[in-house]
């Protein structure tokens, strides 16, 4: 083709080319370009001395793994299993006041705690303590913390930011419900219940700024966030906890920073336990309030390895269906979920009940 690429003659049709060597073809002379890779040459050939392919085998976590991972899975192929509920709209049935929040404990703080109901393990063992048997004895296998507000970044609202506090809530959690899973499990021998750590979202976010004006402001950093969560999984595992449930994430940045300091605090413990993961998506287009879709969430966070993902709260058991549909059809964990009853009616209450469910 490089030997018909001469000027066209003036008047000609634009089909009408000349070749280069035609010595009586009007305009420069050019010579037809010359191919620099030499003959023989395969530029797209490996070289010689390739090294070979490495043999590369599956990963082997060095960790040791908990019995606990053993007695789930034995469970969950024979059976769906059940977890607790919520554990917020338990409370409010008891109309708690600020007297009961305080306690003895909390007498002379200077800020308002009623609802704080991650205090209540500490002031009023006897409430939480009560539901928590109130869900084995409907049927869960699973029950959960109390414990969802349980880190230093949470507690500031409460002025109960100090390590030490937020150590002793969660350690407290976890035995509480440890000895509602002991009691009941002595009353009913042959069934086995297990304890989730429930490690909740914060109350900030690491993806979205709280400042309209600055889109590039953030309310707290990464390492703040890894750092606090750390100190509540300490609480929780001294407190005896059987998995970990990092639970009702809504910026999948902050599960990240989650992820993190478990694979820290297994690393520093030399020992794995399992960890459940559950999303929250905040209307019918199915997205985290960072905007990730079912898929996207999975593929941000399956590097976890969790033992299973899931969805909680939401828009409540009828309009969650599609979307722990489409989290199955992705993962290649356990799925579960946990749905609340619905969006509040005009009246605050919730219409969804046990049966629809």
């Amino acid at each position: 083709m490089l030997e018909y690429a001469a000027t066209l003659e003036p008047k000609c049709k634009p089909t009408a080319v000349r070749k280069l060597a035609d010595s009586t073809a009007a305009g420069p002379k050019i010579s037809p370009k010359v191919n620099p890779i030499p003959a023989g040459f395969d530029p797209l050939a490996p070289p010689a001395d390739l090294q070979p392919v490495p043999n590369y085998t599956p990963k082997q976590d060095q960790l040791q793994r908990s019995p606990v991972f053993d007695q789930l899975e034995q469970l969950m192929q024979q059976r769906i299993v059940f977890i607790d509920g919520a554990m917020g709209t338990m409370i409010q049935r008891y109309k708690l006041t600020e007297a009961d929040f305080r306690g003895e404990r909390y007498a002379n703080h200077g800020h308002e705690l009623k609802g704080n109901n991650d205090i209540l393990v500490l002031t009023r063992p006897d409430v939480i303590g009560e539901i928590h048997m109130q869900y084995l004895e409907a049927g869960a296998d699973i029950i959960e913390t109390n414990t969802f507000n349980g880190t230093t970044i949470s507690q500031a609202d409460y002025e109960l930011q100090a390590p030490e506090e937020v150590f002793l809530i969660n350690k407290a959690a976890a035995e509480l419900a440890k000895k509602a899973t002991a009691d009941y499990m002595a009353a009913h021998p042959g069934e086995h219940k297990f304890v989730a750590g429930a490690v909740g979202p914060t109350n900030k976010t690491l993806s979205v700024s709280p400042s309209v004006e600055n889109p590039a402001f953030r309310g707290i950093t990464y390492d703040e966030v890894v750092d606090a969560y750390y100190l509540q999984l300490e609480g929780l595992y001294a407190g005896g906890v059987d998995l970990f449930l990092v639970e009702t994430i809504f910026d999948t940045l902050n599960a990240k920073a989650a992820i993190y300091a478990l694979e820290k605090f297994f690393a520093a413990k030399g020992v794995r336990i399992p960890v459940f993961i559950s999303g929250t998506i905040v209307d019918n287009s199915g997205r985290t309030l960072s905007g990730q879709t079912n898929e996207a969430f999975w593929s941000s966070i399956s590097h976890a390895k969790p033992l299973a993902v899931g969805l909680n709260c939401a828009l409540g058991a009828t309009d969650m269906k599609k979307y722990i549909a489409n989290l199955s059809a992705c993962a290649d964990c356990y799925v579960f979920c946990y749905p609340n009853a619905g969006l509040p009616n005009a009246m605050g209450g919730y219409d969804q009940k046990g049966p629809e469910m």
